[in-house]
């Protein structure tokens, strides 16, 4: 497979760790990262400047957050977010999270008692 053009929208220097302005955490090299700003705001940035193919983000949940990510999934864009929830029946308990979850073709949930990482469950959205 060929590599991918990938957004990331970094709201709190959390998965790029950007340190003026240079990634600290290994992101590939075809990834532009926008830190320090908030998701909504900084996916239209990425669908309208950066013609990325994916935007990755961290701990979607919002109005704003899924209306950008809305966005971006009608703009052809493939979407990587994670959020909070132990299941996926708990994730769906939240109702903007549960009206996205449409647009998923996957739910990975991992484990949050052992090794960090560690999958669990994959669900066929």
């Amino acid at each position: 497979m060929e590599g991918q053009t990938v957004g990331v929208v970094d709201e709190r220097g959390e998965i790029a760790a950007s340190y003026k302005g240079i990634p600290q955490n290994d992101i590939g090299i075809r990834s532009d990262v926008l830190s320090n700003i908030p998701k909504s705001i900084g996916i239209k940035m990425l669908i309208r400047s950066m013609a990325p193919k994916i935007i990755a983000v961290d701990e979607i949940g919002n109005l704003n957050d899924i209306d950008a990510i809305e966005d971006a999934i009608c703009s052809g864009i493939k979407i990587i977010a994670t959020a909070h929830g132990d299941s996926l029946e708990k994730v769906k308990a939240n109702k903007q999270l549960k009206e996205m979850i449409q647009y998923f073709e996957r739910v990975i949930v991992l484990k949050s008692s052992t090794q960090k990482g560690e999958i669990e469950k994959i669900y066929k959205a």
